[in-house]
């Protein structure tokens, strides 16, 4: 079988062309030395910022060559260290990725055999921060699902095995035991990147649900900013966090409580943040409005609407008829429009087309969103 790539014997005429009409004695590549010099200029930075910072990058080498166990704490002590603040952070991780492209570039030449050992420390340093910070990677399992179908038709079906831990539901995490066991950690700032990630992620998927949930995430921005500007301590800022983490798991149970999908609690909340005052009455009216005003979107929506204009007119037709019904008459006119316009904007982004949406979708979490890490288990 030949596989064979658009364009490219033309782009690579181009390319000959190019550097056959060089005139003088200039070549278009360096020799490779001059890379090697390149590689250990920057190693060398990328060494001193660690050991700024208390990482001994040979030293942490040298134990590997030993064959012994202490790699692994001297890896996460590294960690530890590199990890927080987000500007010490972003540093190394600029230093480690010039390193990896560096000496790339020089292989197969032998000379990358004497900077093998130490830019091997600083992969594994970055691998492991990142698996703190990203436990949750994200699902390509519908993207594969097409390549597999391709691949189906001229060679062999492949199988892509489900990967990673169990799943740990948010609602069911002793909060106080976790903050008592924090006091105890040695690796403080590492274990507080993991649960900024954690919530992180929780928090982009509950705001999709719901977008009046914004005022978790920004309450969650500006903590994690105060922590990076330094007027937070890693004890008060992971304290925070967790009270948060209560509040999101009571939020996420929210539905529940008001008997509606998170799909109606959605819109449900969209009519009342900011609403005006009403009596428990019209709150309930207003909340049966929301329940059928999902139904009626939903059964209205066809294939391919977004790029309908008469579909979307439609659409604004059918939310402005059941919201002058739905609503009381403690509405405005001008805040009757701007529900009118926030529920359209809302669909928008839900229902991207009438066989999809954000509630739908199996290849994103599900009502019971979750969060990825063995050790919160273990509590």
């Amino acid at each position: 079988m030949i596989v064979d790539y658009a364009n490219v014997f033309a782009s690579l005429e181009k390319a000959l062309a190019l550097y056959a009409g060089r005139t003088g004695s200039a070549r278009p590549i360096q020799d490779k030395s001059v890379l090697v010099s390149r590689l250990r200029t920057e190693l060398g930075k990328a060494v001193a910022f660690c050991a700024e910072h208390g990482v001994d990058i040979p030293a942490i080498h040298a134990l590997t060559a030993a064959g012994k166990m202490e790699p692994l704490l001297a890896i996460a002590d590294a960690v530890e260290a590199l990890i927080a603040p987000e500007k010490v952070l972003q540093t190394f991780q600029q230093h480690q990725r010039l390193v990896q492209i560096l000496h790339s570039a020089v292989k197969p030449d032998p000379a990358a055999l004497e900077f093998a050992a130490s830019v091997g420390a600083l992969a594994t340093i970055a691998a492991s921060i990142r698996q703190k910070l990203y436990p949750n990677p994200p699902d390509l399992s519908e993207v594969m699902g097409q390549i597999t179908q391709v691949l189906d038709r001229s060679i062999t079906g492949i199988t892509i095995p489900q990967q990673g831990p169990p799943s740990i539901d948010l609602s069911q995490i002793d909060f106080q035991t976790l903050a008592k066991t924090f006091q105890q950690k040695k690796h403080k700032k590492t274990e507080l990147e993991e649960l900024k990630a954690l919530i992180a992620a929780h928090l982009a998927r509950m705001v999709q649900l719901n977008p009046t949930r914004a005022n978790y995430r920004e309450k969650f921005e500006a903590l994690i900013a105060a922590y990076n500007s330094g007027s937070r301590s890693v004890e008060d800022t992971y304290r925070e966090l967790l009270r948060l983490s209560q509040d999101l798991s009571q939020e996420q149970k929210r539905h529940i409580r008001e008997n509606l999908s998170e799909e109606e609690l959605a819109v449900f909340d969209i009519l009342l943040q900011p609403a005006p005052e009403l009596s428990e009455s019209e709150r309930t009216k207003v909340k049966q409005s929301a329940k059928e005003l999902v139904q009626r979107v939903k059964d209205l929506l066809v294939l391919n609407w977004q790029q309908k204009e008469a579909a979307r007119a439609q659409l604004k037709l059918l939310i402005e008829d059941a919201l002058d019904l739905g609503l009381p008459r403690a509405y405005t006119p001008e805040l009757y429009q701007q529900k009118c316009a926030a529920i359209f904007a809302h669909v928008e982004l839900a229902y991207p087309d009438a066989d999809q949406s954000v509630y739908w979708d199996g290849s994103t979490l599900t009502e019971a969103d979750v969060f990825r890490n063995d050790s919160w288990s273990n509590q």
